[in-house]
């Protein structure tokens, strides 16, 4: 069972909304390559808010994509496309229905 994850919100950039888009869809396969992630989400929650949402059947999953391709590529394009520095949080999955 998943127990840990990663909630992550974007504020994109006024008139950055769709690089932020295909960004975020441009990094699926980064995180396909990762053993450790179990499942993976993009979302937009409105027109320049975006999230992603993350979880790891154990820590060493959860830190192994805090330090991997998507991390690395999301904090060098932070000050490119988004009005403030991605908020990353680390959180604890009470329930979760997988597949």
């Amino acid at each position: 069972m998943v127990k840990f994850g990663i909630l992550a919100t974007l504020e994109a950039k006024i008139g950055k909304e769709h690089e932020v888009a295909a960004f975020l869809k441009s990094a699926l396969p980064l995180v396909e390559a990762e053993p450790g992630t179990v499942s993976w989400f993009a979302i937009r929650v409105s027109p320049t808010t975006f999230a992603i949402f993350d979880v790891f059947n154990d820590e060493a999953g959860r830190d192994a994509h805090l330090a991997g391709e998507v991390a690395k590529a999301l904090m060098a394009k932070a000050p490119e496309l988004f009005s403030q520095p991605p908020k990353i949080g680390k959180v604890d999955v009470l329930a979760a229905k997988l597949g």
